[in-house]
């Protein structure tokens, strides 16, 4: 158990999270929306610093980041827990393991901030990402990594929902070397609906990131009836265009039936390839697909 970072105590022992955007009010003996931050007698704790639930060796292509160290491997890590509640998750067993399990038992493997360091150089990785779930809710674990990682000449990767707060920016900015953050589409209503959270924050977010100098790539999961129309795929990518750059990579990828969402359809190849063609024609100049 670690003390959080960014919340401030209230009166009778009650605590205001700004991690992220959702701004938890959170009484005594309870948790966040993330399920992995509790006060306990007015302190808020990180339940899960240090306890890993995944460590693998991946492609960094599969974060995905195409056009940051390409062809080389990536020491990914994660915690469980996350501040979205996303009805297609892919990996809805560990992000919301909290949720569905409420129990005072936080699993994970035991690992000092040392030891990531230690089995990303062992492994001859260049880069830690911070991915599976949401890197934010287990952002004190994370920025200790991340800090020794610089050190030792390593790079710093974060796949996220882009809903950090600028407090939260702030502290990861100076070890954050790149990132692939969701927008998962562009209205309200599917960030309310299908995430639990909005998507101003996150437009928010995506603008800051690019004006720091962090690498940026983007990814949209193509859902069929949900995020689909020709007229939403042509507005996210002039809002890329536009307010980030032609020169921001776009991701579109193929949603396939899972958790909440088990009954919906694989979104036609068609429809993926098509809004590579949407992409491009605005002016984007990498867009890639996904999962085809």
């Amino acid at each position: 158990m670690h003390e959080a970072l960014l919340y401030e105590k209230l009166e009778g022992k009650n605590v205001r999270c700004f991690l992220c955007n959702h701004g938890c009010l959170i009484s005594d003996k309870n948790r966040g929306i993330c399920g992995v931050r509790e006060n306990r007698n007015g302190k808020l704790y990180s339940l899960v610093y240090g306890k890993i639930i995944a460590e693998h060796i991946d492609p960094i292509e599969k974060k995905p980041l195409y056009r940051f160290l390409p062809r080389t491997f990536s020491l990914s890590i994660a915690t469980i827990g996350c501040n979205f509640k996303c009805l297609h998750c892919q990996n809805a067993d560990i992000s919301q393991f909290t949720k569905w399990k409420i129990s005072a038992d936080i699993v994970g493997e035991e690992k000092k901030p040392e030891e990531i360091v230690k089995d990303a150089i062992k492994a001859k990785c260049p880069s830690i990402s911070y991915t599976y779930t949401e890197p934010t809710v287990f952002l004190e674990f994370a920025l200790d990594c991340m800090k020794l990682a610089k050190e030792k000449g390593l790079k710093n990767v974060w796949v996220s929902n882009g809903y950090m707060t600028k407090d939260a920016l702030d502290l990861i900015a100076p070890y954050l070397d790149a990132t692939n953050v969701d927008l998962k589409a562009f209205t309200e209503k599917f960030y309310s609906d299908v995430c639990g959270a909005k998507l101003q924050p996150v437009l928010d977010n995506l603008q800051d990131i690019k004006k720091r100098g962090i690498h940026l790539e983007i990814t949209t999961l193509i859902i069929p009836g949900k995020n689909d129309s020709e007229k939403e795929l042509k507005q996210i990518a002039e809002f890329i265009k536009k307010e980030l750059g032609k020169d921001v990579p776009w991701h579109v990828s193929r949603f396939f039936p899972t958790y909440k969402m088990a009954e919906t359809m694989p979104t036609p190849r068609e429809k993926i390839y098509r809004a590579v063609e949407i992409g491009k024609s605005v002016g984007l100049k990498y867009v890639y697909p996904g999962n085809v």
